[in-house]
Parts: structure tokens; C-alpha cells; sequence
């Protein structure tokens, strides 16, 4: 049975090939092939994200679909999650969340994978809920403490993310030279395809 492996992280700062060795050792327990690994630094809460994308564009019918847990795949509002999730159903795509063996049984066929498909559809709804609200009160928190930090300081203001000027120059230089997929640069570089894009944008 045909896979796809998608790692995310949320920014650049983190490895979103942190848990490539994982689902590939899973892959290969289950009997899987390997026929696509999408790897993004990009935020769980939007659902225009290149390599996400570009994975179901790639899925055919019946293709399984793995990630680490259902926090890589989404974080998304409930009405981007629905639309994500009924792409994926249209595309009769099985997903496959490592950390929740219950949707380990959907890469089967027969009774059994039907009805668990149907619990697996719950408990990665409940999930995705989770995420969800796990980001909306980081959000907030961060809010609280920022205008806590306002309110006794207020001459304070946020110095911002400083831009990694090695990483930069490293894709600018790949990406002079020409002859290289961005995919390619991505890896060569240790980032993101969405920071080789933004690089090569900037």
C-alpha cells in the first residue's frame, strides 16, 4: 500500500524532520511503501500550506497518509479542519496518525478497518478540537503576557524575530547558482520548502 509521510514544524527554528526516522520505521512495520515525504516549517493553523498541498495533490485513492499526531496535520479552525478533512474523505485517502493506534487499523481492509475508520474519524476529530484549543490559549497567554510586559514597561516594545542571515545567504547562493529543485535547496539547507520560497521571494 502506497504512503505519504507528512513532518511539520512550526517555524524555522524547529526541525520539521524531527520525527522522519519514526514514520519511516513505521512505515516499513506496516508493510508500506514510501511513494512521497512532505516536510514544511509552516503554522498548523492555516490551511494554504505548500507541502500539504502538494501531498494531496499527489494522493491517489486509497493512498495512506501518516503523521507523527494530529497537531502536525492541523490546528486549523473547525471550519478549515471540516474542508481539510472532506478532502481527504473525497480522495479516499486513509490517515494514519502514529501516536494514535486505533488509526493504525485503517491501513486493513474488511469489517473490522470499516469500523474502526468510523471511531478513528471521532477520536481525530476530538483531537484536532485539542489542538486547536492548545493553540488558542498559547495564543492567548502570550497576548496576556505582552500587554503585562506593556503595562510595566511601557516604553517596551518587542524587538522581533531576527532573520537567520547564514540560512539566507546559504539558499540565496543555491539559488543563484540554478540546477537545484527548491525541494532540493530545502534539504541542502536544513529548512523548510516555505522558507525557500519566502527567501527566494525576498
Amino acid at each position: 500500500m502506497r504512503a505519504h509521510l507528512y513532518l511539520r514544524a512550526s517555524t524555522n527554528h524547529q526541525d520539521a524532520t524531527r520525527a522522519e526516522a519514526l514514520l519511516k520505521s513505521f512505515a516499513a512495520e506496516k508493510g508500506l511503501e514510501i511513494v512521497g515525504q512532505y516536510v514544511e516549517n509552516a503554522s498548523g493553523t492555516k490551511l494554504d500550506r505548500p507541502e500539504l498541498t502538494r501531498m494531496l495533490g499527489a494522493a491517489q485513492n486509497g493512498d495512506v497518509v501518516v503523521v507523527e499526531s494530529v497537531d502536525r496535520l492541523s490546528r486549523l479552525s473547525q471550519e478549515d479542519w471540516t474542508k481539510l478533512k472532506r478532502q481527504i474523505e473525497d480522495q479516499c485517502l486513509r490517515l494514519v496518525v502514529v501516536d494514535l493506534p486505533t488509526s493504525h487499523e485503517v491501513i486493513s481492509d474488511g469489517i473490522t478497518g470499516s469500523i474502526l475508520r468510523v471511531i478513528n474519524s471521532m477520536l481525530i476529530d476530538l483531537m484536532a478540537t485539542m489542538a486547536r484549543l492548545d493553540q488558542e490559549k498559547r495564543v492567548e497567554r502570550i497576548a496576556q503576557g505582552l500587554a503585562k510586559k506593556r503595562a510595566n514597561e511601557p516604553d517596551w516594545k518587542p524587538s522581533g524575530r531576527k532573520v537567520d542571515v547564514e540560512l539566507h545567504s546559504k539558499v540565496k547562493g543555491y539559488l543563484a547558482k540554478g540546477g537545484l529543485t527548491k525541494d532540493e535547496i530545502a534539504k541542502l539547507c536544513g529548512c523548510g520548502v516555505a522558507t525557500v520560497y519566502r527567501i527566494a521571494k525576498s
